[in-house]
């Protein structure tokens, strides 16, 4: 049996707990429905709703990342706060070396299911075409290349991958055109060395500022 040390009462479309903020609270279902969603380019995406009894926030507390996603009250809800004091003891007495495999659990989770909403949301074209592209890394400047674009982002393969959330700014070459495009980007997932055997080390980016004759000329090039 989950212990709860207070519990609270939500109307419906009342927020519990908002993607992107702090917190490492971890919350149970008491009645009523949790309504999980993403945003993603403005949009929202629902993840999944969860009845009495199910938790949620827990990836808060076990990686200490901030909140994935969206927790929104479905009608009339009451959740449970679990008791920190209870759930710090109980996860003090694990080894360090489980601490760790817990907290890269919740990182590959995390990037499991951005991923996931990701391409749930995408209904641009992508091709395999393979451009050449160069940015400003921490301690140099990278010529590197993709061989996955759209007119939204696209893959860079590199065994140096920023983080997720960092921006930077990509010159993209698209051939037989004179100018470079300057496209502000940021990192959407990004998969380092060894992560996934059989895979190719780089990061998914999202263009986050693209002129309208940049991304026109893009779609142009990339239509089929």
């Amino acid at each position: 049996m989950l212990i709860t040390a207070s519990e609270e009462f939500y109307q419906d479309g009342d927020i519990i707990i908002e993607e992107g903020s702090s917190g490492d609270w971890v919350y149970v279902v008491n009645s009523g429905t949790v309504e999980i969603s993403k945003t993603i380019d403005g949009k929202k995406y629902i993840v999944a709703r969860l009845g009495p009894g199910e938790v949620f926030g827990e990836l808060g507390f076990l990686g200490s990342v901030p909140r994935t996603a969206t927790a929104r009250a479905i009608g009339e809800t009451s959740v449970g706060i679990l008791d920190r004091t209870y759930l710090d003891t109980e996860y003090n007495r694990l080894s360090s070396e489980f601490r760790t495999v817990l907290s890269a659990l919740v990182k590959r989770f995390k990037q499991m299911n951005d991923r996931a909403v990701e391409y749930t949301s995408r209904k641009e074209f992508r091709t395999q075409k393979t451009l050449s592209l160069n940015y400003a890394d921490r301690a140099a400047f990278v010529d590197a290349h993709t061989e996955n674009v759209g007119t939204r982002g696209l893959f860079i393969r590199t065994d140096n991958p920023f983080e997720e959330g960092e921006q930077f700014l990509l010159e993209l070459v698209l051939p037989g055109l004179p100018n470079t495009m300057e496209i502000k980007c940021e990192v959407v997932w990004a998969r380092k060395q060894g992560e996934e055997p059989g895979q190719a080390n780089g990061m998914g980016v999202k263009f986050v500022e693209i002129t309208e004759e940049d991304e026109q000329t893009l779609k142009d090039y990339l239509s089929p």
